[in-house]
């Protein structure tokens, strides 16, 4: 008898953190403030430790928002740009956090057994200049307020001296803030300040003078037929110099 009672009472304390880790997954509701730069929203919960007990542990479980933060990628004549990287730099998050390199960053919990990440993977344009970032960031207080900065291209330096042309992004970072509420579904996403590309148009005539500034960069002309351009007679010279980013 006292042996059946001893098992029910621990059975008892441990489904009870079971059942507030598993028995409390809220419903996603969205009021969605971005214009859609921020979509495929999900909930979902993992593993992020475990907790102690005087006779035994269980596994802490932690509600994390999963999402794409999405943009386009063109050149100077609004066209598509395929293969450029976009990357996030998170500098600060509801939680604690501390920088564990550009893509993931970690946080330390409750205890020396449990963890936070902020994780965001690289986005790369597709065909049609269109670009997704993943993320997955825990929500602490029912929110989740990440703020950082969005690094375009990266790699465009490294890549031009190691190929002799890369695509240089006319901003290289912008800041940003990430936010959104579990209760009332309000989700935001908002940019710094951004720059903009103008380009002077008409002639000065009279007392009218020049507008300052330069214009885009005229588009390439067709190559003519028979060589592709930067390739001479001998095209087993430089086999790269025949490829044009278009730029």
């Amino acid at each position: 008898m006292k042996n059946n009672f001893a098992k029910i009472f621990l059975s008892v304390l441990l489904a009870a953190p079971l059942a507030g880790c598993l028995g409390s997954l809220k419903t996603l509701k969205v009021l969605d403030f971005t214009d859609q730069r921020v979509g495929d929203l999900a909930i979902t919960k993992k593993v992020t430790g475990k907790r102690d007990f005087l006779f035994f542990s269980t596994t802490k479980m932690t509600i994390f928002l999963d999402g794409n933060v999405q943009g386009v990628i063109t050149d100077y004549q609004g066209n598509p740009i395929e293969g450029v990287t976009v990357k996030v730099q998170a500098d600060s998050g509801k939680s604690k956090t501390a920088d564990a390199g550009v893509d993931e960053f970690a946080a330390t919990g409750e205890g020396a057994k449990s963890s936070l990440n902020l994780y965001f993977s690289p986005g790369i344009s597709d065909s049609m200049g269109l670009y997704n970032i993943h993320f997955s960031l825990p929500v602490t207080d029912d929110e989740v307020d990440v703020r950082g900065k969005l690094v375009y291209n990266p790699g465009w330096e490294q890549q031009r001296l190691n190929l002799g042309k890369a695509y240089e992004p006319q901003m290289k970072t912008s800041p940003f803030r990430l936010y959104y509420n579990l209760d009332t579904g309000f989700l935001a996403f908002g940019e710094g300040v951004r720059s903009t590309v103008v380009q002077p148009v008409g002639e000065g005539k009279g007392r009218m003078q020049n507008l300052p500034g330069a214009a885009a960069p005229e588009p390439l002309k067709p190559a003519a037929s028979g060589n592709m351009p930067g390739i001479g007679p001998n095209p087993e010279e430089d086999l790269f110099k025949g490829f044009d980013f278009g730029q």
